[in-house]
């Protein structure tokens, strides 16, 4: 059953890889031109997810637990890993997909995460990480607050989406398009050659990440997608030797840099590019401040931002707001701020 972790992550890294599903450039285009297209494409995944995690638990197959609210942990950690993924060039998983394609300082950001998640979880740092997130409160999610059914909230959520997704595809409709010929055909064609949208790319992606639902419960880890529990994980593994530790997550992201590898060398895109030495300084202190503000949060832009709001938790979307806070703090000063002066922007990912 492990192995379908490793499927499922398979599938979800050639996904982002060829969408090109960034959400460092979601949260960015906010604060650089204002744009909520990519973000639109986020929102697409958690609420169509939201429709299927709440199906499952009507269903029985899965059971939510919604834990205490660690407010202040959450809202420290989600500023820092906002801040940081500018740094980094990309969040956990588009670092993981970017790692894939050759980007040599997605590498450094990507180790350096796993190895401050594991710090941060059960090394040096544990310590002071337990004690903020010991600051809760017995809220957990916004329906509990608010005293109403969860699908109340599931279908304000589809609306407002679809709404939103509406605006962007006739606004894209009115716009002319240029596109080269086609050098393939068929199958090959569609999936390395022909770009796939941001909508598209997100409707891929939402039952994915259902699907991680009752696989990873099968096998005992009762949660869906997240990313920064089993880079940690791994850094333990290789430290400790503990077979315990190589569980369905891990498999994950193992098969999200594999799938986003397959990705990128189909459509001819993987090429290994060395960084200079601002982006290698930015990347290993992106990677740093991201596994110490994903695990202080209690998760990255998916465990928290795609995830948790899924099920409406109080984390996830405070944790959500605080990331593009954050986000917007990064690029005023190391994009827009930097352009002013004259100073090389820091390395962040296009999503288009």
């Amino acid at each position: 059953m492990l192995l379908t972790g490793l499927g499922l992550g398979v599938a979800l890294g050639f996904t982002m890889q060829r969408g090109r599903f960034c959400v460092t450039g979601a949260f960015r285009d906010l604060w650089l031109t204002g744009s909520t297209r990519w973000l639109t494409a986020f929102l697409i995944v958690i609420a169509v997810q939201s429709v299927g995690v709440f199906a499952l638990d009507a269903a029985g197959v899965i059971t939510l637990d919604p834990q205490p609210f660690a407010w202040l942990a959450t809202i420290i950690g989600a500023f820092i890993f906002g801040f940081a993924i500018v740094l980094a060039g990309g969040c956990a998983t588009g670092t993981y997909y970017r790692a894939g394609e050759g980007l040599v300082g997605s590498w450094f950001a990507l180790i350096f995460y796993a190895l401050f998640s594991a710090i941060s979880k059960t090394g040096a740092l544990s310590a002071p990480v337990a004690a903020l997130r010991g600051i809760t409160v017995e809220a957990s999610t916004i329906h509990g607050v608010l005293g109403i059914s969860p699908w109340v909230l599931v279908a304000v959520l589809v609306t407002g989406v679809g709404l939103l997704a509406r605006h962007h595809l006739r606004l894209r409709s009115s716009l002319p398009v240029a596109s080269l010929p086609a050098r393939t055909s068929g199958i090959r064609h569609l999936l390395f050659e022909k770009k796939w949208g941001a909508f598209t790319t997100a409707l891929i992606i939402a039952p994915l990440a259902i699907l991680a639902w009752p696989l990873s419960w099968a096998t005992g880890r009762e949660s869906g997608l997240g990313i920064t529990g089993p880079s940690s994980n791994i850094v333990n593994y290789l430290v400790r030797g503990d077979p315990q530790l190589i569980d369905w997550g891990v498999y994950l992201v193992i098969g999200i840099l594999l799938g986003s590898f397959i990705a990128a060398k189909g459509s001819g895109e993987f090429r290994v590019r060395l960084p200079d030495v601002t982006t290698t300084i930015r990347s290993i202190l992106g990677g740093v401040l991201m596994g110490v503000g994903a695990s202080l949060a209690g998760g990255c832009t998916i465990g928290n931002g795609m995830v948790d709001t899924a099920t409406f938790g109080l984390q996830g979307w405070v944790a959500l707001v605080f990331m593009i806070i954050g986000t917007g703090a990064a690029t005023r000063l190391f994009i827009t701020g930097s352009a002013r002066v004259g100073v090389s922007p820091a390395r962040v990912p296009a999503n288009q």
